[in-house]
């Protein structure tokens, strides 16, 4: 069983979340699970804490910041295992021993290209840890705990690293949907992703990240849309980002918007060139499916029964 898996996980001066990380997964490690690590040029010491902590887990080295995305297609095109954990160096699995669960889902679903996880968002563990939600199949995924079948991956492109950040788990959802594999939520197996979402909005790279997530989106648009849905959609957009943020006074947003759609116009020959567009009937039925479980809250299921 555990020779079937790879844990996949990328950082970069993050060592004391991807310390907590490690000590939570590693069991499956001990009972060999191989595990890969990418670091994207860390210089808070991270390369000689799993040197000299975790020997047995195989380490690659970006010596100059490449980013996120290329990171994971570096570790992705590694890997040889059937089933590969992507795991965020801030999360761990709340689920003991999630690796049957997730093995039996593959072998039961042959479409099953892909697992996205029941993940929690919080810089604890969740008091409440079980979820009467059921197996359902999906739009997409989050990055920070999901299970690829090494065959899907090999099916489509590589992340497009030039997204940066933002963005890539949904064009992968779109190639998979594309080549007619299947994206399945599995609440049967918990993450835990320890941030705190309230915060982001306070922090420095607030802008930042408005920008790659907005035009991350405006990309998805350009590459898999067809023609006639783009303006549609790109304005309704547009006019919500006005109107919930920039006429409330985000000022931070208004600048973040400008730039996403510069970044748009710059890599409009890019969009185009990798563009893999869905028919009519295939944008109905990729937009009748449920919507990604990205977000999971605890809910006390006794009073819900």
């Amino acid at each position: 069983m555990n020779n079937k898996f790879t844990i996949l996980i990328t950082t970069k001066n993050r060592k004391d979340d991807l310390a907590i990380t490690l000590a939570n997964i590693k069991y499956l490690i001990e009972n060999g699970v191989e595990c890969i690590i990418c670091d994207d040029g860390s210089n808070d010491g991270t390369v000689a804490f799993l040197q000299a902590e975790y020997p047995n887990i195989q380490l690659i080295q970006n010596k100059k910041s490449q980013g996120l995305i290329y990171s994971r297609n570096r570790l992705l095109n590694l890997t040889k295992t059937e089933f590969v954990i992507s795991l965020d160096d801030d999360a761990h699995f709340v689920t003991e021993n999630p690796l049957e669960l997730i093995a039996n889902h593959f072998e039961q679903n042959s479409t099953c290209g892909l697992i996205a996880l029941r993940i929690f968002w919080g810089l604890e563990k969740p008091k409440i840890t079980v979820s009467n939600e059921e197996i359902s199949r999906v739009r997409g995924f989050v990055g920070c705990g999901h299970v690829w079948r090494m065959e899907a991956w090999k099916s489509i492109p590589n992340y497009p690293e030039w997204f940066v950040f933002y963005g890539e788990e949904d064009f992968a959802a779109y190639q998979l949907f594309k080549k007619k594999w299947e994206i399945h939520y599995l609440p049967e197996v918990l993450v835990n992703h320890r941030v705190d979402i309230k915060a982001r909005k306070n922090e420095k790279d607030y802008r930042l990240r408005l920008r790659r997530s907005l035009r991350s989106g405006w990309y998805l648009y350009l590459i898999f849309y067809p023609w006639r849905e783009i303006p549609r959609r790109f304005t309704y957009t547009l006019w919500v980002q006005i109107k919930n943020k920039v006429l409330k006074g985000d000022w931070r947003a208004m600048l973040a918007i400008i730039q996403a759609m510069g970044d748009v116009i710059i890599n409009l020959p890019r969009l185009l060139k990798n563009s893999n567009r869905l028919t009519a009937n295939e944008l109905e039925a990729y937009s009748n499916l449920p919507v990604s479980k990205l977000y999971w809250t605890p809910v006390n299921i006794q009073n819900t029964l």
